[in-house]
């Protein structure tokens, strides 16, 4: 059989022996975030936004305008921020509830 070398580990909660390659990637499937945009669009490292309402960046003495652009964001393993580039502002971090999935 292909694979027979592999460790098993036992899996408490199924109580099978399982692959530990399989195993990790179980466990790291449940600790994955899901952020989501306003309408409820999954959102993934390197996705373009906009935004939907009109934010005043605080430090920066700007406002970002309601349909800016905001390409290649990146998550931040926090389900409501995200982490993006803007020029002009740097370290902006946007809450997943005022963007828009492009």
């Amino acid at each position: 059989m292909a694979g027979d070398d592999e460790d098993y580990v036992y899996d408490e909660e199924s109580g099978e022996w399982l692959p530990a390659s399989e195993l990790a990637a179980k466990r790291a499937a449940e600790n994955a975030v899901e952020v989501r945009d306003a309408v409820g669009n999954l959102l993934a490292d390197g996705d373009q936004v906009t935004l939907i309402k009109d934010l005043e960046v605080r430090g920066a003495g700007q406002t970002l305008r309601q349909g800016t652009l905001i390409k290649s964001i990146r998550l931040t393993g926090d389900a409501q921020e995200i982490d993006c580039k803007y020029p002009g502002i740097k370290g902006l971090v946007l809450r997943a509830e005022f963007v828009r999935k492009r």
